[in-house]
């Protein structure tokens, strides 16, 4: 099970910050994807999203864990914005 989120302010350095935060949750792996634009945007992120991924999609307490994370890093850069629902591979 994977998802991906993002935040379009968000520097790559709490980016960075917040995949390793997740990756310290059981069972969770994240990638970091480049941002899309052709043109630089001082007040954008350098980030295009950050794609979750589950290795075991009934651990609710994983994906709890995960979602008080990034609530955590949300209240204080902003919202995120969920960019794919959340899929089995």
């Amino acid at each position: 099970m994977s998802y991906s989120v993002q935040n379009s302010t968000l520097p790559l350095a709490v980016y960075r910050e917040v995949a390793a935060h997740l990756t310290q949750v059981d069972g969770v792996q994240t990638r970091l994807t480049p941002q899309a634009s052709q043109q630089f945007e001082y007040t954008l992120s350098q980030v295009g999203s950050l794609e979750i991924e589950f290795s075991d999609p009934n651990n609710s307490q994983s994906r709890n864990q995960v979602e008080k994370i990034l609530a955590h890093y949300g209240d204080r850069y902003g919202a995120w914005t969920i960019l794919s629902d959340i899929q089995t591979r």
